[in-house]
């Protein structure tokens, strides 16, 4: 996969295009979906440069610049993943209990590995391509306490010229000893980390406590200081997962009115921090994250894998204080890669609270709405003239039963439904990075042969 991003230039493609203009969740459908049935893409030096039918768009395609068609396929921006774990790559379909049990029984005991810069390389490789193989082109990355670990992340999307959000894990308490660093370790080593990443090439540094129960009030105060010594920069971390972990965190921060306030005490809400899951948030939770600006990823294989209970996404997007929201697989207490996969449990999620949540909404939760959700709107996330040219190209026909299905969906709405509640990693069929081609595979279906019926007839 190396060999197909080499080089740059222009590129241009062409199949059926679908972006969002603007927020579903506000707005009317009809007004936010760009939909092009015969559409093509043109890019160049990492852009977006030209969009819209093909019949009128290309005379933008320069000369000697070869079209590649997609039959039978749907042009997306590349997925972005909000709120994921790449040292746990290793361990995804661990059997564990509920949160805290799983931690200690397969997260701390994988992540004190990563020492090792080969096997966090090694990790890193897996995790990176298994994403593209997926349509993901941006996740918002966990990796561990060892900075090691984090060079290794971006030194392997940096080869792939990807835009990641990633950051060096804070514990300074609650965790083994292996594990933990101290909040002016902590310190130090996050603003050596951001002045060798942050803004080199694509990549993005991302400040990381791993949530309340783990990091002392010493801790918590040098994060926030950090944070805000470099603007640009993010943060993230888990809020509110497990009525557990809730509980924990009263009993640790007594003095607070709740798990939100213990991070808004301590300077970590705000634009560009990004919180993890948020299944339990009271009302005025909700509006302290709106008054702020931060963002929630909502996480639900996770969440039902771990019995962590369902997110709200009717909630969370209340026109009376909306938050930002970005989808999320959460690898690897998330199963599955895919952010196809990550919809369909979306969906399912809604539905046990009541709440229909069409493919429109769920397909912009994976990108534009994302996007939004970083911060990174004006950047990823939508294909526009002058947007980074990450691109996930779906086959229609990635399956027998996908094909099969589709041949009986007559709108565009129900088409996407059924991609996303059939479709897997296998319905990738070519991913684009900064408008070089990194991931491809064969759309055709190989051959299949089944033995003919018995004839039981006497």
């Amino acid at each position: 996969m190396s060999a197909l991003a080499s080089g740059s230039g222009t590129s241009a493609i062409r199949g059926q295009v679908l972006s969002y203009r603007a927020d579903p969740f506000r707005n009317a459908i009809d007004d936010c979906v760009m939909y092009e049935p015969d559409g093509l893409v043109v890019m160049e030096n990492g852009k977006i440069t030209a969009v819209g039918p093909a019949s009128e768009t290309l005379s933008a395609v320069p000369n000697g610049v070869e079209v590649t068609t997609y039959d039978n396929a749907l042009i997306l921006p590349g997925f972005i993943d909000c709120h994921v774990h790449y040292p746990q790559t290793e361990i995804i379909g661990a059997y564990g209990k509920q949160l805290i049990d799983w931690l200690n029984k397969y997260t701390f005991v994988a992540e004190q590995n990563f020492k090792n810069k080969d096997h966090a390389r090694e990790v890193a490789k897996v995790f990176l391509r298994e994403g593209l193989r997926c349509g993901t082109t941006t996740s918002t990355v966990f990796c561990t306490v060892d900075p090691v670990s984090v060079d290794a992340f971006f030194e392997e999307s940096q080869q792939l010229n990807m835009r990641n959000i990633a950051g060096k894990v804070m514990m300074d308490r609650n965790a083994p000893d292996e594990l933990m660093d101290t909040a002016q370790t902590g310190y130090d080593q996050t603003k050596e980390l951001i002045a060798r990443w942050h803004n080199n090439g694509r990549s993005l540094y991302c400040v990381t406590p791993r949530f309340a129960p783990t990091s002392t009030p010493e801790q918590m105060e040098m994060t926030g200081a950090v944070w805000k010594e470099h603007p640009g920069t993010y943060l993230q971390s888990h809020v509110s997962e497990n009525l557990g972990e809730i509980e924990w965190v009263k009993e640790l921060f007594p003095e607070r009115k709740g798990y939100v306030d213990v991070y808004h005490h301590y300077g970590h809400l705000g634009e560009r921090s990004i919180l993890g899951h948020g299944v339990h948030l009271t009302e005025e939770e909700f509006q302290v994250l709106h008054d702020t600006g931060t963002a929630i990823s909502h996480c639900p294989t996770s969440n039902l894998f771990l019995g962590s209970g369902l997110f709200s996404i009717e909630k969370a997007m209340d026109e009376k204080r909306p938050i930002r929201v970005g989808l999320a697989t959460d690898l690897g207490a998330g199963t599955n890669f895919s952010q196809l996969v990550t919809m369909n449990e979306a969906y399912k999620v809604a539905q046990m609270n009541g709440y229909s949540l069409s493919a429109h909404h769920a397909y912009y939760l994976a990108t534009r709405g994302a996007a939004n959700a970083l911060y990174l709107d004006d950047k990823i996330g939508s294909i526009e003239v002058g947007m980074e040219a990450d691109i996930a190209v779906l086959d229609l026909n990635a399956t027998p039963v996908l094909g099969y299905r589709l041949k009986y969906a007559n709108t565009l709405d129900e088409v996407l439904f059924v991609v996303m509640t059939l479709g897997d990693d296998r319905t990738t069929c070519a991913t684009y990075v900064a408008g070089n081609l990194v991931y491809s595979r064969e759309q055709q279906i190989r051959k299949e042969q089944f033995a003919e019926p018995l004839n039981t007839v006497s």
